[in-house]
């Protein structure tokens, strides 16, 4: 019988108390021996602490997922449990980008079904880690102006926030180098990717060809810093037709090191502040979940 761990916060994402008590269900009727966890950050610890040893299942986004993440790496418990997904989020990028369903039973299904995967993660020089994507300008720039309307719009926030922010941002001065190679040639950048996995904002491909069990990330540095630019940039972003750009330029690598201006920081869907300097370094198969063969 599995032992399992259901975290979930009550107060994130779009999915009701249905969505979540139909996975519950499903995990429950399988046979899984479930413990319900509605844990935050504060009492996060206390749950692990009180359940050890238990695989975990997230039932919540991206935000949910990489606060369960960090706390299990920062304990030195991120290779000792499997971590299980039912996404009910808003985005939900991380499920897209590795095929776990959107529908709440048949996610559970997949838990149960008890085939863990390796994955890699990536993790920055002030301990913080990401799962999908971390990502720097203006797209981080769009999710601060999404974050007030996601209660209202929901995904179609995502679109809005990208719109606002593309008339507003020149673009940063910033230094990108990956595994010491230069990649912005001295000029402004208006975008800053790194992709563990592929989509950001409920399903724009970031990184199109990104693998979360490659031991590489999947750099974007956009320079489309110019009024049309930005726009023609925009357009093929949410295609993921972007990397054909000339003024766009993707490479893959192990560590990626972002200096200079500050810029706006999202890594997994949440806003980290803005930094003048950030490194990241991936880590291969850090961690395990449950996912489709």
């Amino acid at each position: 019988m599995a032992e399992l761990l259901a975290i979930y916060n009550e107060h994130a994402g779009s999915a009701g108390d249905d969505a979540r008590n139909a996975a519950l269900r499903t995990l429950r009727d399988g046979g899984a021996d479930v413990v319900e966890a509605p844990a935050g950050q504060k009492d996060l610890d206390e749950m692990l602490d009180a359940w050890p040893g238990r695989d975990v299942v997230v039932l919540g986004g991206d935000g949910t997922l990489h606060v369960v993440v960090a706390t299990l790496h920062r304990r030195g418990e991120l290779g000792g449990r499997t971590v299980g997904l039912v996404p009910l989020g808003t985005g939900n990028d991380f499920a897209r980008g590795t095929k776990i369903p959107l529908d709440p039973s048949e996610a559970a299904r997949i838990v149960l079904a008890g085939r863990p995967r390796p994955l890699d993660l990536m993790v920055d020089d002030e301990g913080g880690v990401v799962v999908n994507v971390v990502h720097l300008g203006i797209g981080a720039e769009a999710s601060e102006q999404a974050t007030p309307l996601k209660p209202v719009l929901g995904r179609i926030a995502y679109s809005v926030g990208a719109l606002l922010a593309g008339v507003r941002s020149p673009g940063w001065r910033l230094r990108v180098t990956v595994d010491g190679r230069r990649l912005d040639g001295g000029r402004k950048v208006l975008m800053v990717g790194l992709g563990n996995g592929i989509t950001i904002g409920g399903g724009t491909p970031l990184a199109p060809r990104a693998r979360p069990d490659d031991g590489m990330a999947d750099v974007v540095v956009s320079l489309a810093t110019g009024p049309l630019s930005r726009l023609v940039y925009a357009l093929h972003l949410r295609r993921g037709t972007h990397p054909t750009l000339r003024d766009v330029v993707t490479v893959r690598g192990r560590e990626v090191t972002v200096e200079g201006e500050p810029v706006p920081v999202n890594a997994d869907g949440e806003l980290t502040g803005h930094v003048g300097r950030r490194r990241w370094t991936v880590v291969p198969e850090a961690w395990r979940m449950f996912a489709r063969d």
